[in-house]
């Protein structure tokens, strides 16, 4: 099912970030510690949160009940009950997000693609029955129609290793997050996106920041000149649909079992870090020599 190397390789890179982690934030913690150690420990929460991703299973309580507790008591002894775990899991939202923007993001090569997913939360039929998110999602629109949720906007590089990412309604315009400078902190050269991102000034606003933003024109609009480099690459810019595709199906970013926003979120972190964890020749499948030459 899963590689046991695996498995350490994972448990020991968290569990050196989570030393770290508690050495940083010890001095800053506001009441006395608890005098009880906790039944398991940071690291071995994230751990098992990261692996249902990599598992193939698809409800994690099958997961932990059937295969962790049962299958994995060699590299997980001390494991609690499934309610424990899920509230333990919520606790370490905070580490697990600094752990994927800090030590598991890629770095920009100077192509990069830019694209947002829609991310359900439910059926369309049961929007107004669903209690989990009211407040919190909205009602959007994408190619595939309408849908209740939030959007995912992730920034790749041409290896498919993604580069950031944000959390949005999904009523929220594709191209806000852009205008944050903090989103495109780490990305310069050319930015690949589709047609959803065409705007004048969005475009003068990234070219101040040294951030070329290549799109493809609408029916209606006049042609412009683009160089023959621009436009392979732009043709190559279905693969972050791939990579889309891989975060939503095989990380299962997007299911409709949540009970709790912070469960949705925990989730969402827990399938990035997975994904950017999988082989570099499961993640992208384009060596074509062309795109290192341009």
């Amino acid at each position: 099912m899963i590689d046991f190397n695996k498995i350490s390789d994972i448990f020991c890179l968290v569990d050196e970030f989570c030393k770290d982690f508690d050495n940083t934030t010890g001095p800053f913690v506001l009441g006395r510690p608890s005098k009880r150690p906790p039944t398991m420990s940071k690291s071995e929460v994230i751990s098992i949160c990261m692996l249902f991703h990599l598992s193939g299973f698809r409800c994690f309580k099958h997961f932990y009940m059937f295969y962790v507790q049962r299958h994995m008591q060699g590299g997980f002894p001390h494991t609690v009950s499934y309610n424990r775990f899920v509230e333990l899991s919520g606790g370490v939202l905070m580490p697990m997000a600094i752990f994927l923007k800090t030590c598991r993001l890629g770095l920009c090569s100077g192509i990069s693609f830019v694209d947002s997913t829609p991310i359900r939360v439910c059926h369309n039929k049961r929007i107004k029955r669903n209690k989990v998110f009211k407040g919190m999602a909205e009602v959007g629109k994408s190619t595939m129609g309408w849908f209740y949720g939030f959007k995912l906007h992730i920034v790749i590089n041409d290896r498919g290793e993604i580069l950031n990412f944000a959390v949005t309604q999904a009523n929220v315009d594709d191209r806000e997050p852009l205008k944050n400078e903090s989103f495109l902190k780490a990305v310069f050269g050319k930015l690949f996106a589709d047609k959803g991102y065409i705007s004048e000034k969005l475009t003068n606003l990234l070219f101040v920041n040294d951030i070329h933003l290549v799109t493809n024109i609408c029916n209606n609009m006049k042609n412009s000149l683009m160089t023959m480099g621009d436009k392979i690459l732009l043709r190559k810019r279905s693969v972050i649909e791939t990579v889309n595709d891989e975060l939503k199906n095989i990380c299962q970013l997007e299911h409709s079992r949540h009970r709790s926003f912070a469960n949705f979120i925990s989730n969402m972190v827990a399938g990035l870090i997975a994904y950017l964890s999988f082989p570099k020749s499961l993640l992208f499948l384009i060596k074509q020599p062309h795109l290192t030459k341009l």
